[in-house]
Parts: C-alpha cells; structure tokens; sequence
C-alpha cells in the first residue's frame, strides 16, 4: 500500500522539479552593457588624447525595431519628438551607466531622452534606428554612445 501511495507522490514531485530545471537551463534572453557619454573637443591631436567616455546615469528606452520613417525628426537631428513603434521597456541605468534588462528573443531600438526628445544616433542600412538583435538565451552586449555634446 505504501508503495503505490508513494510512486504517484513521487511522480508528481519529480515532475514539477524537472519541468522548473527545463526553464531554469535556457538562460536569460536580453541586452546588457552601458550608456556613456562624450562631450567636448574629440578632434584627434597628439599633444592631447580624447578623455575617456564617462558613464551616464539615465533612462534607457527600448522599443520594438523602429525605422526613421517611423520616428517624428527634430530637424536633420539624430533628436526625436515622437516614437511611433511600441515602447517594450524602460528601465533606469545605474551611476556609472550601466544596464541589464530581460527581453524575448527580437530586434529592438534604443534611445535616450534629452528634455521631451527622444535621442539616438547609431543606424544600419536600412535606417533602422539603434537597432540590437536578442537571441534565445543570449545576453548581447550593447554600448550606448551619447556624444551630442561632442565635437569630431
């Protein structure tokens, strides 16, 4: 009797242990790394090298893959008035800038804020804006650059 009492428990408890180890074996899926800030002169020279990026502590927003036709441009700008593509998250950066946030597998777009403006200034080919690809499983390393306070 206690034989078959025990091998249903048993069963049932093995089930649910397992089934929670499958989850906790695929690893987490999204985007780590640091927003940093250059501002200043940037211009090569020998007599002065460029000073190291500082981290910038900030919000970081993170929509679903967004195209520059689908953003509302302040001017020639890489400063945004209005994001048109769904926002997916936004999280705080630490101090030194850095961040690391949960996303499913996909392609996002980065920006910051400066004021009410939305703020990004890395493209692909397909004038995508920032763009990051998320893997199953994978964290991607992604750096940040806000240099609209800079001069090249």
């Amino acid at each position: 009797m206690k034989t078959l009492l025990f091998s249903p428990v048993l069963s049932i408890f093995m089930l649910a242990f397992f089934s929670g180890q499958k989850d906790m074996n695929c690893g987490h899926s999204g985007i780590k790394g640091q927003v940093y800030v250059i501002s200043g002169n940037q211009m090569p020279s020998p007599d002065a090298p460029p000073p190291a990026p500082k981290g910038m502590k900030t919000t970081l927003y993170v929509y679903e893959l967004t195209n520059t036709s689908q953003v509302s441009r302040n001017g020639s700008s890489a400063f945004y008035k209005d994001v048109s593509t769904k926002l997916v998250k936004e999280l705080a950066t630490k101090e030194d800038g850095s961040f690391s946030i949960k996303l499913k597998p996909g392609t996002y777009s980065l920006f910051v804020k400066k004021g009410d403006l939305f703020y990004s200034n890395l493209f692909d080919g397909q004038n995508n804006i920032h763009p990051v690809e998320v893997k199953k499983g994978k964290m991607t390393e992604e750096k940040f650059r806000v240099d609209y306070e800079a001069v090249y």
